[in-house]
């Protein structure tokens, strides 16, 4: 057995048992009961482990923990320089990246755990950029839930600051932790981790309701249009179905509802309804075009849910791989 074939918990498991029993026992002074209980089995469960991969275990280990004590001491940036100095840069990578996300789990975990309208009747009445600073922690889809149920204005503000967003250092945790703590019990951290961001924005509009992301981008592409064109290139929205091949198309006209398609239909650009009926066979463009004909007046949002069901397979044929979106940069297409 090599340490790659190990999970996380049985690395854990081998490591308190390469330490002794004295050692372990005080290390378990600081472990909640639920991970005493998950350790102990994996300790129980762990069996013989050779020599070398017993050091490997320990070698990576005592990485992990040096590279903490780096992000926690002196942030991310002072972390990576040293770390490629002693390690090289693709071992400093993993390294950091591991890091990352276990500062991640770690922070604001307590707020995690708390359901959603609980979360949204206390940060409500918070700043935007406490709001995003927050939500950077949490679920993608939890917190374009929370983001979705804001004001307007407010969620254009919490969308822009968490795009905008970087790094976060202890003092804005304690910060924040001082808002909020008369309504959570809170651990003020210490760790300077990258958060929010582009990326993160992009996938919290993802799960947002087509109203809401239509808004978004309206009013933000007033303040700043470049950032609203960095976001929305990291996304897929139901205009971009004119970017996609004719085989793409097809892939997901195939896949979707023809009440879905009738409504989308019901209010989008001609060059959308162009790209969709040349890619339907001409029965079905011809069945389609009757029933938007006897479709008479829809609401508004009937129609923006139907746009988004359909965007919403369109990601999931592409997390399958079924068909290619180009995003550009990177995931440009070579032929």
């Amino acid at each position: 057995m090599r340490m790659n074939d190990l999970t996380s918990p049985q690395k854990a498991a081998a490591v308190v048992v390469s330490l002794g029993t004295e050692n372990a026992s005080a290390i378990y002074k600081y472990l909640s009961q639920e991970d005493i209980e998950k350790l102990t089995i994996e300790v129980a469960k762990l069996g013989h482990l050779s020599a070398e991969v017993t050091e490997d275990v320990l070698s990576d280990f005592y990485k992990g923990c040096l590279t903490q004590k780096m992000v926690t001491d002196g942030g991310m940036e002072y972390a990576k320089n040293v770390l490629q100095k002693a390690f090289g840069d693709n071992a400093a990578n993993a390294l950091l990246e591991r890091v990352h996300r276990t500062l991640q789990q770690r922070s604001f975990g307590f707020i995690r755990k708390s359901d959603t309208k609980s979360l949204y009747s206390i940060l409500s009445r918070e700043r935007a950029q406490t709001i995003a600073l927050v939500l950077s922690y949490i679920d993608s889809e939890q917190a374009a839930e929370i983001i979705s149920d804001l004001p307007e204005r407010k969620r254009l503000q919490v969308v822009e600051a968490i795009a905008r967003m970087e790094s976060a250092s202890p003092e804005a945790i304690k910060i924040v932790e001082a808002e909020i703590k008369r309504k959570f019990s809170g651990i003020v951290t210490t760790d300077f981790t990258d958060i929010g961001g582009v990326d993160y924005i992009a996938d919290v509009m993802n799960h947002l309701d087509r109203g809401s992301e239509k808004y978004i981008f309206d009013e933000l592409g007033k303040r700043d249009g470049k950032l609203a064109e960095t976001i929305r290139k990291k996304m897929f929205v139901f205009e971009d179905i004119t970017t996609l091949d004719n085989r793409s198309i097809q892939r997901f006209i195939r896949e979707c509802d023809m009440r879905d398609l009738v409504y989308a239909l019901k209010s989008t650009t001609p060059q959308i309804k162009e790209a969709l009926f040349a890619n339907m066979s001409t029965r079905m463009a011809e069945s389609v075009q009757a029933d938007l004909e006897i479709l008479g007046n829809v609401r508004l949002r009937e129609v923006e849910e139907a746009q988004q069901r359909i965007v919403a397979k369109i990601r999931q044929l592409e997390e399958r791989g079924d068909i290619i979106i180009n995003k550009g940069g990177k995931d440009d297409i070579v032929v």
